[in-house]
């Protein structure tokens, strides 16, 4: 299969086989890495990584994914990088596009990625934003995968804010590979009645299903794996942790929900979680509004149920799967 050339902005781009083709290319490249194996087609690449939302995983992953195929990578935090400030967009990306084999945008509305890609001239990808989350779910199947022995057919219950881009990316991603998906949440939190719609009409064509439900002990019942996210956003006011936490509590993820889910059933989150209170912002959260975990309890995020940093890894092989499918890299 050849998608050398292609962007990578959402799923909703790709077919049920490229999405499939991703995978398998990034259990082969994971294999070669475990092995020891050089993988460094690419040299003499380079591609610049534009984040204007800061990320561990997501820079890690591709800078080290680059790496390993033998190219440079140049950093622009949101200090460093002029995009829609002072420069326009479109601009930024045919500067870009003239220096680089390939642009990876982290940050904000989905329009600005879609317009990188338009004026770029290079692959573009995705690293996250408000609407979509793409190298996350490819990351999640090859974990899913790795874990059950399969994609389709797949069970799955996400909890919690359900109206952005990890339960938006759910929906395509259920929709198009043919699994079961139930947003499980207040309906203040339900995702766009429109995005809904189209991913259930493509669910239709592969097999799978969409559900929509209030209710955190009908829809966590009998599912393979469940999944969470954080519920606040770096930066949002007081108001909204105030309003989430009331909201969302009842959509926590604790021993009832994984045993509801039943015996086999597996723990995945994104991260980063507030299974404690261990960090900075944990800390001074949880004492200002009174609670010791948040969307996940710690016993649930630590037990072997949770698959999260198996998941947390295959970032990195998902990603390398995808700059060297969209740059055309040759492999033995």
């Amino acid at each position: 299969m050849n998608l050398e050339g292609r962007n990578f902005l959402k799923l909703l781009d790709y077919t049920p086989e490229e999405i499939l083709y991703l995978v398998d290319l990034a259990a082969m490249l994971k294999e070669k890495k475990k092995k020891g194996e050089r993988m460094d087609v690419l040299r003499g690449k380079n591609i610049a990584l534009i984040f204007e939302k800061t990320s561990t995983r997501t820079r890690c992953s591709f800078e080290v994914a680059a790496h390993d195929l033998g190219m440079g990578t140049t950093y622009l935090e949101p200090a460093a990088s002029q995009i829609g400030k002072k420069e326009s967009t479109a601009d930024t990306a045919r500067v870009l596009g003239r220096m680089y084999e390939g642009i990876e945008y982290r940050g904000f509305e989905q329009t600005i990625v879609e317009e990188l890609a338009e004026y770029a001239k290079v692959p573009v990808w995705n690293g996250l934003t408000n609407e979509f989350h793409p190298t996350q779910m490819l990351a999640d199947l090859l974990t899913i995968r790795e874990h059950f022995g399969k994609i389709k057919g797949i069970r799955i219950v996400y909890m919690g804010d359900a109206r952005y881009n990890m339960a938006n990316s759910w929906m395509v991603t259920c929709a198009k590979m043919g699994m079961h998906l139930t947003l499980c949440s207040n309906k203040k939190y339900f995702p766009d009645p429109a995005l809904i719609a189209q991913c259930e009409e493509i669910a239709k064509e592969n097999g799978g299903t969409i559900t929509l439900t209030e209710d955190p002990v009908e829809g966590t019942k009998n599912q393979d794996v469940v999944y969470t996210d954080v519920w606040v956003s770096m930066g949002e006011p007081d108001e909204a942790w105030e309003e989430r936490i009331r909201d969302l509590t009842p959509y926590k993820v604790d021993a009832a929900v994984m045993e509801r889910a039943g015996e086999h059933a597996v723990f995945m989150h994104c991260l980063p979680a507030f299974h404690d209170l261990k960090t900075k912002i944990g800390a001074e959260k949880g004492a200002q509004f009174g609670f010791d975990e948040l969307e996940v309890t710690d016993e649930v995020f630590e037990s072997e149920a949770s698959i999260v940093f198996d998941e947390a890894e295959n970032r990195m092989h998902t990603i390398k799967a995808v700059i060297a499918a969209t740059l055309g890299a040759k492999f033995e």
